[in-house]
């Protein structure tokens, strides 16, 4: 008789079937991998940041030297030799002085080389170069270093005041536009310094200083505060 063949077992399927498992080097290297890529490109974004920073600082610094270099041009010019330009400070000398304790001009030319000479300033200002950074002008008085504290504080403050009353006048033939007047009513600050201060000699402490303020990189341009012009008929300190 003929044997009856048995059927040869064959092996679990899931024998073929086995899972895959990575092993624990092969998984620290691809973590160790995806960290280096990500402090790679955190490193390169943080490089741009710093460099594109640096850029737009060296293109500030070299818009506000323009801007100052400028107003520095119209010193040159014969109607206005004796003031000076320091920093970002325009420095009238004694071109513009006041009388001994007294915030009232010294003399009458005074008060009209204020009226010449701003408006002169504020055509820069106006200059795409300027007008980017320029933040504010302050009128910055002076006053004595001897007598009272409080008394030379409030007497700077007004002198400060009196010449933006001298630019603000409209009683006057050489009166400013009112363009020009509306732009100091929204750009420019009266300030004051008393004997608080490194200037020295009598002379000196009865001027005047404008110094021109621009902002900080970073800071956004504030719109223009919406101010009635003022008919400048009359003066505070005149009462």
């Amino acid at each position: 008789m003929l044997g009856i063949k048995a059927p040869k077992r064959r092996g679990g399927r899931e024998d073929g079937e086995k899972p895959f498992w990575i092993s624990f080097s092969d998984l620290m290297t691809a973590l160790m991998v995806l960290f280096l890529v990500a402090m790679a490109v955190a490193l390169m974004a943080v490089t741009q940041g710093l460099q594109q920073i640096k850029k737009e600082s060296q293109e500030r610094d070299k818009t506000i030297a323009n801007c100052v270099s400028d107003v520095d041009a119209l010193t040159k010019l014969d109607a206005f030799k004796g003031v000076t330009v320091h920093g970002h400070s325009i420095d009238f000398g004694k071109l513009v002085q006041f009388q001994d304790k007294e915030h009232k001009f010294e003399k009458p030319d005074d008060e009209r080389f204020v009226r010449k000479f701003v408006p002169r300033v504020l055509d820069v200002a106006r200059s795409d170069k300027c007008d980017k950074w320029l933040k504010r002008i302050v009128v910055e008085g002076f006053a004595s270093k001897t007598g009272d504290y409080l008394f030379n504080l409030n007497l700077s403050y007004q002198r400060s005041q009196r010449v933006l009353c001298a630019l603000l006048n409209t009683q006057q033939p050489d009166s400013l536009s009112a363009a020009d007047r509306a732009l100091i009513q929204t750009l420019f600050l009266a300030g004051g310094s008393s004997f608080n201060t490194a200037s020295s000699g009598a002379a000196q402490m009865r001027r005047v200083e404008i110094k021109l303020e621009f902002r900080d990189l970073g800071s956004a341009k504030e719109p223009p505060p919406d101010i009635p012009l003022d008919p400048g008929l009359r003066c505070p300190n005149d009462r």
